[in-house]
């Protein structure tokens, strides 16, 4: 940054407790600005953007292969100052209704914005080693013969929760029968969930009977595990986590035992993303009797983690195409530099801002809008334990990955196995 442009930066306004938006909410901020002497600017603008990109290396012998790949889901640019103006409709007033002037004073500018989140259910804010879903304000000062001067501030986003499948609230089942070979007898269970989709913090509630006709004690144990998938270029990299895992009581010897058992979905986890083109997460739940010298039979049932139905205090628009506004007649044009919140991050949001009723609405950037991010593979299967169900058979070692049904169609080179 030049010895002119002393500071450049721009900041937005939470608009709830978690500092979290979802589809349609208003997101205002503000261009702060600081210059050392009279400054003539060829352009200031202030862009919203979200985007997807994956990047990960693999190695052949002494060959090395970056697999990358992104996904761009919106982005719009508005002008607080351009000398090319032939798009009127993009260029923002200042308070009083005027065009803001091209030639700014020595000290702090303060230049206000709106944008609308668009209403389309977008992949949630994601980050990883390997690939990230961001969401980001930035702004880009242009002078003539300087380079450029540019500044941004990520923020958090969640889709709200639209539920369009009834896959979701259906039970699933699914059995698995064991004979023993150093003993006789056999081991058998029939396993029974409540349904595919849970929120947040919610409880999984389990069903299983189990059938113990061997000599020895058995163990039914419980494992939740993630899956985060990255695609480019056909290629996908594969990382696998437990996030937790829990065991019931012994089934002793020639018994037959009912469990139900609730497991916690942690209020932290990541919310599943089945909506991206180059990133996924999925979750499995893992049931399984613990076998003494022998292999263990297990049934794997995939699970949609879903946002919570609201993000609380979160101002949303309704029907409305993503748009732009200024700030009416009357606000503040150079107040004080702004005062962080103790509890904010440096660069991440400033002072309350004002909302401004929007002018006519902009028309809509073109995009097409993603599928329905929590749509789920379809099985089909006899009834279970709940009632009406989705049935897993568990004679492989995982359901099929999404993949392969209505969401995204099989890469090439991208194993079956998940």
């Amino acid at each position: 940054m030049s010895l002119t442009v002393k500071n450049i930066s721009v900041v937005y306004t939470p608009i709830n407790e978690t500092n979290t938006f979802t589809s349609g909410d208003f997101i205002s901020g503000q261009v702060l600005l600081e210059v050392e002497k009279e400054t003539q600017m060829q352009s200031l603008s202030v862009k919203i953007k979200g985007k997807a990109q994956v990047s990960w290396s693999e190695h052949y012998g002494k060959t090395t292969v970056v697999y990358s790949d992104k996904e761009k889901y919106y982005s719009m640019e508005m002008f607080f100052v351009r000398e090319d103006k032939t798009n009127d409709h993009q260029m923002l007033k200042d308070p009083s209704g005027q065009p803001y002037s091209s030639v700014v004073a020595p000290g702090h500018h303060v230049y206000p914005f709106t944008f609308q989140l668009p209403p389309q259910h977008l992949p949630p804010t994601f980050k990883s080693a390997i690939g990230k879903i961001a969401y980001t304000l930035e702004t880009k000062l242009s002078r003539s013969m300087r380079v450029s001067s540019k500044a941004k501030a990520e923020f958090h986003y969640v889709s709200s929760h639209v539920v369009s499948s009834p896959e979701l609230t259906m039970p699933q089942n699914g059995s698995k029968e064991k004979k023993m070979k150093l003993s006789s007898g056999n081991v058998s269970m029939d396993i029974s969930t409540e349904k595919m989709g849970y929120y947040l913090g919610e409880g999984l509630k389990v069903l299983a009977q189990v059938q113990n006709n061997s000599s020895r004690a058995i163990k039914l144990k419980y494992c939740l595990y993630e899956k985060h998938s990255f695609l480019a270029k056909g290629r996908r990299k594969l990382h696998k986590h437990d996030i937790f895992k829990e065991e019931g009581e012994s089934i002793e010897p020639h018994s037959k035992n009912t469990v139900t058992k609730v497991l916690s979905i942690p209020p932290s986890l990541t919310i599943s993303i089945l909506n991206c083109k180059v990133i996924k997460v999925e979750y499995r739940l893992r049931v399984y009797l613990d076998v003494p010298y022998a292999s263990d039979p297990e049934i794997i049932f995939p699970v949609v983690v879903l946002p919570l139905p609201s993000v609380p205090g979160a101002k949303s628009g309704t029907n409305s195409d993503f748009g732009s506004w200024n700030q009416p007649p009357g606000g503040n044009v150079n107040p004080s530099p702004l005062h962080m919140p103790p509890s904010a991050p440096p660069g991440q949001f400033g002072a309350s801002a004002y909302y401004g009723p929007p002018p006519s609405p902009l028309p809509a950037p073109g995009f097409p809008g993603p599928p329905d991010p929590f749509v789920p593979p379809s099985y089909v299967g006899s009834p279970g334990q709940f009632g009406p169900s989705v049935s897993h058979q568990s004679d492989s070692s995982d359901p099929p990955p999404y993949q392969e049904y209505q969401l995204y169609p099989q890469l090439p080179g991208q194993s079956k196995k998940s």
